[in-house]
């Protein structure tokens, strides 16, 4: 499933990640998954919420560098070699991940994995072709 994934540039200090959660929850954002890559200066913080037009206008006003890009939230089967499975599919059909991060979700279906790649509709179509 494509989802809306918010992503916020940020200096790398402390409380730079709550400043945001703070911003965001007290404007009613559910945060879904979260995601850090950071350098010794800077991260990107990235971000699956409830309502990603209303988070990136927030961040922006409070004036962050931030966008929002559209990356798949697959389903892990709680088993093991399940990440496997979805990354042969994608292996098989030469499809380059550009980045990727998984989260335990709803404990009854496993994990959630978040993946950028660089067609993401046809993305999308094969997992739900072949994966699900």
């Amino acid at each position: 499933m494509i989802v809306k994934q918010l992503s916020i540039f940020l200096e790398n200090k402390a409380g730079a990640i709550a400043d945001i959660t703070k911003l965001l929850g007290s404007n009613n954002i559910n945060i879904r998954s979260l995601q850090i890559a950071d350098s010794a200066d800077f991260g990107i913080l990235r971000l699956i919420v409830d309502d990603g037009v209303k988070a990136l206008e927030l961040v922006k006003n409070e004036g962050y560098t931030a966008k929002l890009t559209d990356v798949i939230n697959a389903v892990v089967p709680d088993k093991p070699n399940g990440l496997n499975e979805l990354l042969n599919i994608l292996t098989e059909n030469n499809i380059e991940i550009e980045y990727l991060y998984v989260f335990i979700g709803n404990t009854n279906f496993g994990a959630e994995a978040i993946l950028k790649a660089p067609n993401i509709k046809e993305v999308d179509e094969l997992l739900l072709k072949k994966y699900y």
